[in-house]
């Protein structure tokens, strides 16, 4: 069977727009939390979010372009430049060999605000000719396909906020069953505007605290929503003979992929895990998982009461007496809750941990909650040196998936 690998990392985040800078802030426990400066919040109930700072499209596109794509495509290309000039695997493959899987939960819902928005006030005959591929969900993964004449196959997969981490893991077995010798992918999302925001908040997903610090605190008893991210996060899985015979650096092998619905509500969890706990058992099982094995587990971790609470569940669940001594962090802490992007970026720190052996922390955790027992590494970086690490990513709709990485 073929081994997968990844060879090229790419990301903007809420807590810097490079792999290297994002790492610097999870490792060091700073988080991307403020009040909203993309519009006037003041008549919302929630008042902060993490935005994406200082991001420059025009490193990565022609102004020409930028106006004419919705902002989480600008992140999809920026995350994939920044991913496939790090694998050096562009002109290394055949163009039919290498594919595209980059997703959003949401695509370009700040461009349809606009253009509906420029509908009413002007009329239908104002609407941009630009305004469908501006908006769609897969016009990200359409244009970094276009930009590295990827010619292979090309699934942008939508599945809420496990959207990302579907990604990867179907990206995973495209090139394991021989579909393609690379994939790049991963997700992309851009949704802090009033629409998104208030319908979150309306749901009661998100926290309306207006402190920074204690915003988004997975896992402690306080929690009482996620905060609203964004940003993209891109991985090139490659298969391992093609990416050692060329020379390619290789972080780690990707081995394990779960996929599975709850099948119960379109967004509450499973009460029992039922479905979140078997993901990850399907991608211990596809990986050959060994108890004796060193594990770090990258969770969704999404500070709302219900989520973290039923993820626990599903980690004992799938692990038993085991869950007890692994490592469970939750970036989120750092990041908020990026969306779609969400398990791109956040299987670039699983794989990060395995590559430094360091463990990042769950920071602004301060009052257990006895339905969250687990070790969640509080407030500080911690020395692990793993032997695999899984990415868990649970989504509206009950979408559940699992990816895990292991040394090489």
């Amino acid at each position: 069977m073929r081994r997968v690998v990844v060879t090229g990392l790419g990301c903007v985040t809420p807590v810097g727009n490079d792999v290297d800078a994002f790492w610097d802030s999870v490792v060091g426990g700073a988080h991307g939390f403020a009040p909203i400066t993309r519009f006037d919040a003041s008549g919302m109930k929630v008042k902060i979010a993490a935005e994406v700072k200082d991001f420059h499209p025009e490193l990565y596109m022609e102004k020409s372009e930028i106006r004419h794509t919705d902002l989480y495509a600008q992140y999809a290309i920026a995350a994939a430049a920044q991913a496939v000039g790090e694998s050096g695997i562009s002109g290394k493959i055949e163009p039919e060999r290498l594919g595209v899987y980059i997703g959003s939960g949401i695509g370009g819902i700040s461009t349809s605000i606009a253009e509906t928005q420029k509908m009413l006030e002007k009329g239908p005959d104002r609407i941009s000719p630009f305004f469908v591929p501006m908006l769609i969900g897969n016009m990200g993964a359409a244009l970094v396909a276009i930009r590295y004449g990827a010619k292979g196959p090309n699934l942008p997969v939508v599945t809420a906020c496990a959207t990302a981490t579907h990604a990867i893991g179907e990206a995973f077995r495209a090139v394991k069953y021989g579909y393609a010798d690379a994939i790049i992918a991963g997700g992309a999302e851009a949704a802090i505007n009033p629409l998104a925001i208030g319908g979150f908040t309306n749901s009661t997903a998100l926290s309306t605290t207006t402190d920074p610090d204690n915003a988004s605190i997975p896992f402690d008893r306080r929690r009482n929503g996620f905060v609203m991210g964004e940003g993209a996060g891109v991985v090139v899985l490659e298969e391992y003979e093609h990416a050692k015979n060329r020379g390619a650096r290789i972080y780690c092998e990707l081995s394990g992929y779960g996929n599975t619905c709850d099948a119960y509500h379109i967004t509450a969890p499973h009460p029992e895990a039922e479905g979140s706990s078997r993901v990850i058992s399907l991608a211990f099982e596809e990986a050959g998982f060994q108890p004796d094995e060193k594990l770090y587990i990258n969770p969704h971790g999404t500070s709302t009461p219900l989520n973290d609470k039923t993820e626990t569940l599903a980690i004992k669940k799938a692990l038993g007496a085991l869950a007890y001594k692994v490592p469970v962090s939750s970036t989120k802490s750092v990041t908020g809750h990026m969306l779609g992007a969400a398990g791109g970026v956040e299987a670039i720190a699983a794989v990060l941990a395995l590559e430094t052996g360091t463990v990042p922390p769950t920071i602004g955790y301060k009052e257990p909650d006895p339905d969250c027992d687990l070790d969640y590494v509080p407030n500080q970086k911690r020395q692990f040196d793993a032997d695999q690490a899984l990415s868990l990513s649970l989504g509206f709709g009950g979408h559940n998936a699992a990816i895990l990485f292991n040394k090489i």
